[in-house]
């Protein structure tokens, strides 16, 4: 039988993922990029990206676990502060994960994962594609996947209304990557402020081009006092993002009394809306695409699955191409292959979107709960890693009570 060939679009995290993993399993892989490593690693920041242990391990299957030595991650902590009480605090604490996290600034990793690439038999070319270059690669290739989520052909994937929550952008985003930030007292962490009816604040250990760094993370709600990032200088960004701390978090702000930028292009500002789209796109000649990770479910960042999400969508579609085995690639293998994969997704979009409005009491009182339940805290933070378990206690009221009389219970002595 002749060795089946697939064209990747886009060379993130999903689609080096996915290419490395199908060399490993026989396949001729061909990844398009619009970018060369080179061009990677001098450009700006892209995302926060931290990546939680089963994503973690999706690339340590395939040998792509190449910063072993890179700042971890040990913990998420968390914080409530009203806006109208600077300087209070009024849920505090924090737990560890059961595996480490961390974060690879994307123009450290993806040159790296380009370069594992090549050296395993892979093809990388270089050039922006269009709908003209689809129907080249359709032509050339038994499948070929849209991991590029932006441009053209990343417009091509209609929305799908039915299962996109939102039709507008929820949060004015932006990153500021900076050195000499003082470290947690305990061990690291998320550290993850909510201000309610502001936005919210979260960073974490990573690594850049430049070594160990913190990445700061602000989502502010569109038209407040967050949501002013808009035509800033780098070091305006910077002193934006320490005006927000000085007058919101003030504990977070003399964690960043010595920072400075790690580069001019470490800060990175926009919005989006959160958007699932149909997975499959059909080109004039009648061929198909499938579409992957950010192409197809979009989610915003706040709880910071954009890379774990990428990482476990690779891993869903080369379980599903290698078990069809021989059998053509038809429009219904790819359509089933997207819902193998949104078996899990619809779970981390459906908490994200959760998360983007303000907090019901069932939520609160769960959260304020964990500060003197290690068990509540524990099964909170290690839902990061896997999120539909918050399906099970946390998004309605009723789990919430059954599971916090499971513990009343549980902690009752036995006659």
């Amino acid at each position: 039988m002749a060795q089946r060939s697939i064209t990747i679009v886009g060379a993130g995290q999903s689609g080096l993922q996915l290419g490395v993993g199908l060399l490993e399993a026989g396949y001729q892989v061909r990844i398009v990029s619009n970018r060369t490593g080179e061009e990677i690693a001098a450009g700006r920041v892209s995302s926060s990206q931290c990546m939680f242990g089963q994503a973690l391990a999706h690339e340590s299957d395939l040998g792509l676990d190449l910063w072993q030595d890179a700042p971890a991650v040990d913990g998420i902590g968390f914080t409530v502060a009203p806006s109208e009480a600077p300087g209070v605090k009024a849920i505090d604490w924090a737990h560890r994960l059961d595996r480490p996290a961390q974060s690879i600034d994307q123009r450290v990793k993806f040159p790296a994962f380009m370069e594992a690439f090549v050296q395993r038999g892979g093809e990388l070319v270089f050039e922006d594609a269009g709908v003209d270059e689809l129907e080249r690669y359709a032509a050339e290739s038994d499948l070929v996947l849209v991991a590029a989520g932006k441009g053209e052909i990343a417009r091509l994937f209609e929305r799908d209304a039915e299962r996109s929550h939102y039709d507008a952008p929820q949060r004015a985003l932006a990153l500021t990557y900076v050195h000499g930030m003082r470290p947690r007292d305990e061990y690291s962490a998320v550290a993850f402020n909510l201000i309610p009816g502001v936005g919210e604040y979260f960073t974490f250990p990573a690594l850049t081009l430049s070594g160990p760094c913190d990445i700061m993370v602000f989502e502010g709600l569109p038209g407040g006092p967050m949501d002013a990032w808009a035509g800033l200088s780098p070091e305006q960004h910077l002193g934006r993002s320490l005006e927000i701390l000085r007058t919101y978090l003030p504990w977070e702000a003399e964690r960043c009394s010595d920072v400075s930028l790690t580069d001019e292009l470490g800060v990175l500002q926009g919005r989006f809306a959160p958007t699932v789209r149909r997975p499959v796109v059909t080109l004039p000649s009648g061929r198909t695409v499938l579409g992957m990770a950010d192409v197809v479910v979009l989610n915003d960042p706040i709880t910071g699955q954009g890379s774990n999400n990428a990482a476990k969508c690779a891993a869903s579609y080369l379980e599903s191409i290698v078990a069809h085995g021989d059998l053509p690639f038809t429009r219904d293998f790819q359509q089933a292959t997207f819902e193998r994969y949104w078996g899990y997704a619809q779970f981390v979009a459906g908490w994200t979107n959760a998360l983007l409005a303000p907090p019901p009491e069932h939520v609160l009182n769960l959260l304020g709960a964990a500060g003197s339940s290690p068990a509540i805290a524990k099964r909170f933070v290690n839902g990061f890693d896997f999120p539909p378990d918050f399906f099970e206690w946390f998004m309605d009221p009723d789990s919430a009570a059954r599971y916090l009389d499971s513990l009343a219970s549980a902690a009752q002595p036995s006659a």
